[in-house]
């Protein structure tokens, strides 16, 4: 029984360090490519992930049966799933256009304050209502951000409104994916649900990728002559892709809800200082205790909430 629970304890904390290694390796990987190595094509970028993530979700579903395959009852689901995939699209492609411009740390900052969109697109579309003090919480969040945006050393308007974008979009998607997916025929869970969304998001990622990022192929193949590292720091990072999204799911199954909301704003707090190591960006105290607030914030909130239930 001792081994057991040692070798539980063991998997346990393989995968979470398998999913914080997933998680912020994507991250600065992003962030080389699109701002150091100087590879200027975040659609791009974001259509190879969603290529891996439908290759191997394929690979993890039909081949290896890590879950039961779930299928598609209607042509209404998979509308809802489509239009899931267009909200998942614009949160990812925006996410890794501010990557160009922001660094790490402060993109971590904006990205904290998903909960204070959720509460908002939560009450504007579903008029659901949170107790007085869940909403309290969420002003150090907010102010946080605020804080940390004025002692940005390396503030930029466009990349800023990208990030925001791209944290309102990822939150939007939850409350909508609450709401289209909520019947019992149609809930999938996060692996299928990834099955069915990246094929879509590729579809429609390819015109816009064609069209807003000219001689994409072209440049990117010149790109391999001169250094074929681009091609295998494309794959790998295509790959690390689909890996987040796999450890997050296997975290989520084998962690409790308290554990995996600790965990996660935690990893934003790692990703910050390692990104600061690795990429040397100045930081001043006032972004650092801006981003500090955010992150108290975020843990009120998710006490509050946990309280309100």
């Amino acid at each position: 029984m001792s081994a057991m629970k040692s070798s539980g304890r063991f998997f346990t904390i393989g995968l979470v360090t398998s999913w914080y290694s997933s998680n912020i390796g994507v991250l600065l990987l992003n962030k080389y490519l699109l701002s150091n190595y100087g590879f200027k094509y975040p659609i791009f970028l974001t259509m190879c992930h969603m290529t891996a993530c439908s290759l191997f979700s394929y690979i993890a579903i039909a081949w290896l049966k890590m879950v039961p395959m779930q299928t598609i009852r209607s042509g209404v689901q998979l509308m809802k799933i489509s239009a899931l995939s267009l909200i998942f699209c614009a949160s990812v492609v925006s996410g890794n256009i501010s990557l160009k411009y922001l660094p790490v740390s402060f993109n971590q900052a904006i990205g904290a304050t998903t909960p204070f969109f959720t509460a908002v697109f939560a009450y504007l579309i579903t008029f659901k209502r949170e107790a007085w003090l869940t909403y309290a919480t969420l002003i150090p969040v907010v102010t946080g951000v605020i804080i940390a945006s004025g002692g940005e050393p390396s503030f930029h308007l466009f990349g800023f409104v990208m990030c925001v974008g791209a944290t309102a979009a990822r939150a939007l998607k939850s409350v909508v994916q609450g709401i289209l997916l909520s019947s019992e025929g149609e809930k999938l869970n996060s692996m299928n649900l990834l099955l069915y969304m990246a094929p879509i998001a590729v579809v429609l990622l390819l015109p816009a990728t064609l069209l807003m990022e000219e001689n994409v192929v072209g440049v990117t193949l010149a790109l391999a002559r001169d250094d074929i590292r681009i091609i295998w720091l494309l794959l790998f990072n295509s790959a690390l892709a689909y890996f987040v999204n796999l450890t997050n799911f296997l975290v989520t199954k084998h962690t409790s809800a308290l554990t995996l909301q600790v965990l996660g704003n935690a990893k934003g707090a790692v990703a910050v200082v390692i990104s600061i190591l690795i990429f040397r960006n100045p930081v001043s105290v006032t972004g650092m205790l801006g981003y500090s607030l955010t992150v108290m914030g975020v843990i009120l909130y998710s006490e509050a909430k946990k309280r309100s239930k």
